[in-house]
């Protein structure tokens, strides 16, 4: 274990609730399972905790990274400078009242699905399969199977990097393809208010247990990986692209295509981050080349090669 500075330990001892580690793996809260070792790592217990925490990393003037579920993101096999703080644990409020729901942003986006369907309302089926957290999926306005976020979150709670909590609603949001004003302004989501619409739960239920068959049976769930790992250009869809080129099952290392949907990648064995920034780049390359059309990856990069 590496010591800590003393700028880092001032910042480490603002967590008395959360966790708080040194060398932390990153391979161990990614869904990649990949990651080189983070400085610093912050599992604030609560939003106050957060709070304290971030007012400390500004005053000491440490480098920040911020994680949810851990999905979506790559991190280099160098791992990460300075302090990473996982939200993961801000799971509070859960409640609903009528036809709004507003939970944490740590909370995980298929409890959050199955609440409403337990509670009779429609709007989140499509969140069933994402295994990110809500903070994550309003960051990056996630979305599958024709619904996304931007389509119920009404209010959005934050903290900013300062420390300062913020409120944001309607336009403010600015919620686009996969973006939200989030990924601008680098502020934290705590809390997410939603509205849904009532229907019967057996509905509701079945289309779930609908959209959970179709990936079960198209992805490559047996295998590490962020999700899709392109994001869809414009008049096309990237895993058919990948899969016309022939690109299927196309490796790097420890990394591969998968065989099942093309629009994966996925650690088949021991991948490292540089195995996969190979092979998207060796994808991006082929891509343009039969078809002349720039793939940008959905999968967000952060740390160190």
């Amino acid at each position: 274990m590496s010591a800590l500075s003393a700028a880092q330990v001032r910042i480490a001892q603002a967590v008395t609730r959360g966790t708080v580690r040194t060398d932390e793996p990153m391979a161990r809260h990614t869904t990649f399972a990949i990651g080189g070792p983070a400085d610093v790592y912050i599992e604030p217990a609560d939003e106050d905790e957060l709070v304290d925490v971030l007012r400390a990393v500004h005053a000491a003037g440490e480098p920040l990274t911020v994680l949810g579920g851990g999905s979506n993101v790559l991190v280099g096999d160098g791992g990460i400078r300075g302090v990473t703080i996982c939200l993961r644990r801000l799971a509070q409020p859960l409640a609903v009242s009528g036809t709004v729901m507003r939970a944490g942003g740590g909370i995980r986006m298929q409890r959050v699905s199955t609440l409403a369907a337990r509670q009779g309302l429609s709007g989140l089926e499509f969140a069933v399969g994402i295994p990110g957290t809500l903070g994550g999926g309003v960051w990056m306005n996630a979305g599958a199977y024709g619904g996304e976020m931007s389509t119920v979150v009404t209010e959005v709670t934050a903290v900013t990097r300062t420390g300062e909590r913020v409120s944001y609603s309607g336009r403010e949001l600015a919620f686009g393809y996969r973006h939200s004003v989030f990924q601008d302004t680098g502020d934290l989501v705590t809390s997410v208010a939603m509205v849904l619409v009532p229907d019967e739960a057996a509905a509701i239920r079945a289309r779930m247990d609908d959209y959970t068959a179709r990936r079960r049976h198209k992805q490559p769930l047996e295998y590490p990986s962020a999700g899709s790992t392109f994001k869809r250009p414009p008049g096309y869809f990237a895993g058919t692209l990948i899969d016309e080129t022939g690109l299927k099952g196309l490796t790097v290392g420890g990394a591969q295509v998968s065989t099942r949907h093309a629009g994966f990648v996925i650690n088949r064995h021991g991948a490292t981050a540089a195995d996969v920034k190979a092979l998207i780049a060796l994808v991006q390359e082929k891509i343009m080349a039969a078809h002349g059309v720039y793939l940008e990856p959905e999968v967000r990069m952060i740390g160190d090669d």
